[in-house]
């Protein structure tokens, strides 16, 4: 027996207001009946001795140590700023502000 049928899909279509064809919902009656038969069969294969899994490939930690390396002093990164004020870095301002 089907899990999903024909008139459910035109039913859902019509709520969601997507114009199928009787080909297009008829094939999509049957891909949802196929992936809903898929989910039955894990579902009977997966047992509580089944330990879960979020990804087939063991993962490990890509990050790197955070280590502190050479920075620039105010003066070296405002030398090249075509405007400084006050130890900043000076911009236009793009708000009208009060």
């Amino acid at each position: 027996m089907s899990a999903i049928t024909f008139e459910q899909v035109k039913h859902l279509a019509e709520l969601a207001r997507i114009e199928m064809t009787h080909d297009e919902l008829t094939a999509m009656a049957t891909e949802l009946d196929i992936i809903v038969s898929s989910v039955e069969n894990l579902s009977e294969i997966v047992t509580s001795d089944t330990p879960a899994t979020s990804h087939p490939i063991p993962l490990t930690n890509v990050f790197r140590e955070d280590v502190v390396g050479e920075t620039l002093t105010q003066e070296e990164a405002l030398s090249g700023a075509p405007d400084a004020q006050d130890g900043k870095f000076r911009v236009p301002a793009i708000l009208d502000e009060d």
